[in-house]
């Protein structure tokens, strides 16, 4: 393997103050490890090359005629089928106009995340519309259930980031989700959301809900973040311009997203999978910042297989992995924040199969130096529920992953130099002054996994890890406590929805 790509020149021209990201709030998660390369810096090249002559030759087609306007106007290639072909440095141009880094902010400061560099950020599974718990089994999901979720990544010290749709309340009018899914994560998170953003109308509301709570801070801050899901192959619909315009101009981050199960909607091939997703991120991110320039975009393509005997998606596969590898190099190669695979799994239920398959999706992600990791707890049948018990033992593996990440410290107490010269031979380790000084401390301890010996364990009530995991998100949520909001804020974001629920027209989101 090839670590040569952190040693090259920057390829993409950027002054010395635009490559910077910002500083690390405290207590943030950094990754030290050494970074993972698959490609070599000529296979890197060629990806490049590759990605570059689909864009030229085929390009990306845009359904949406604001979009094709402004294209035109940029100097980009657009026919009469909306397909709009890009020049290589045009996108060159473009692409390097958006941001190394930047930060990502929340109502309360001091929960701040920088999204950029060695810095990481994690957030919950988005989008199911069913949950799962041991006790009722599967079931569609509720706003109670949405309540629920935003309050366990609160009280989270593994999650930075409060995240969005973590279920979709199927309680709630589908035209009003938008309302009641941004008000919940202002009430009860004071860590940075990422609001709602399925189309245009819900991504408006979700700005305007935001400004009463910023102020005049949503100016110069980047208080919500998007996902833009390229329609594979290479397509984007008015849904996702939509939201992309409205994330844009209020200068808010965007998360683009090609969404490729290879085999489907790219081919069979890791590497062609790979050069159609980048050319359809550079395409996205270039325009993007045609829209408004200098908006933070985290180049983030979704890659999963298919299974090609049974047409069903893969997740944990090991190709998966290896495409994830090799996008993570091309963020590296453009200079922008990286987003990783969370703990994606197909299984049904938080079983060994959704162990397997959540550390081989989530295990790369550190590897590869992911800076934003999406769907880091909860996600269960290929994205179609949220567990409740998988949620927890997700955030176990996440905060392993974090620990991991952070590397070995090489402060002089790590060496226990007047520990390792006083121990006798055939001695122990367990009173010396050094350990009694460290013995809450010095390793990671996880709260739902369990050490004991199998009698111990037995005696205990022989529990398994998922029954220990529904025990705890209860207790978890009675000892939630509300953060509190600004005065009026709470009553100002009910006034907004309550003047918003009878002027959105459902026809909208047909």
């Amino acid at each position: 393997m090839s670590d040569r790509v952190a040693d090259r020149p920057q390829r993409r021209g950027r002054s010395r103050r635009q490559a910077e990201t910002p500083p690390q709030p405290e207590g943030q998660p950094v990754n030290r490890l050494p970074l993972y390369a698959l490609a070599s810096p000529e296979q890197e090249d060629e990806i490049h090359e590759r990605s570059v002559r689909i864009l030229e030759e085929v390009g990306v087609a845009f359904y949406e005629d604001e979009a094709l306007a402004r294209l035109r106007s940029h100097g980009v290639d657009v026919d009469d089928d909306h397909v709009a072909r890009f020049d290589r440095e045009l996108i060159a141009e473009y692409v390097a106009k958006a941001p190394a880094g930047f930060v990502h902010s929340s109502r309360n400061p001091a929960n701040n995340v920088t999204i950029g560099g060695d810095h990481m950020a994690f957030t919950s599974v988005a989008g199911p519309p069913f949950v799962y718990d041991v006790e009722q089994g599967r079931r569609a999901s509720t706003l109670e259930d949405l309540h629920n979720f935003v309050k366990l990544a609160q009280l989270s010290p593994y999650l930075q980031i409060s995240g969005t749709e973590t279920v979709t309340p199927g309680d709630v009018p589908f035209h009003e989700r938008a309302l009641d899914i941004t008000f919940a994560h202002f009430l009860y998170s004071d860590k940075p959301i990422m609001g709602h953003y399925p189309i245009g109308v819900s991504a408006a509301d979700s700005v305007a809900m935001a400004r009463i709570v910023f102020g005049e801070r949503m100016d110069d801050e980047h208080v919500l973040m998007g996902v833009v899901n390229i329609s594979s192959p290479r397509r984007l619909d008015d849904r996702m311009l939509g939201l992309l315009h409205v994330y844009a101009k209020a200068r808010q981050a965007l998360v683009i997203t090609p969404f490729i199960l290879a085999g489907a909607m790219g081919p069979a091939a890791i590497l062609g999978t790979v050069a159609q997703a980048n050319a359809e991120a550079l395409a996205t991110i270039a325009y993007t910042q045609m829209v408004q320039a200098g908006t933070p975009c985290i180049y983030g393509p979704f890659l999963a297989v298919v299974d090609l005997q049974s047409g069903a998606p893969v997740f944990g596969g090991a190709e998966s992995m290896l495409a994830q590898f090799l996008v993570a190099q091309m963020a590296r190669r453009y200079e922008l924040p990286f987003r990783g695979a969370g703990q994606y799994v197909s299984s049904k239920v938080p079983d060994i199969q959704a162990g397997y398959e959540a550390v081989m999706s989530g295990l790369p992600s550190m590897m590869c130096k992911a800076n934003f990791i999406l769907h880091a707890a909860g996600w269960m049948e290929n994205g179609l529920t949220a567990s409740y018990e998988k949620f927890l033992l997700d955030l176990e593996l996440a905060g392993m992953y974090q620990r991991f990440a952070a590397g070995v410290s090489w402060d002089e107490d790590e060496w226990a130099m007047d520990a390792l010269l006083s121990v006798l031979p055939g001695g122990h380790h367990l009173g010396t002054e050094h350990t009694m000084a460290r013995f809450r401390t010095a390793f990671h301890r996880t709260s739902y996994l369990d050490h004991k010996s199998y009698e111990q364990w037995s005696t205990d009530g022989a529990v398994w890890a998922h029954d220990v995991a529904a025990a705890g998100w209860r207790t978890k949520l009675e000892e939630y406590e509300q953060p509190p909001l600004q005065p009026g804020v709470e009553e100002a974001l009910q006034d907004y929805m309550a003047r918003r629920r009878p002027e959105i027209d459902p026809a909208a989101f047909q």
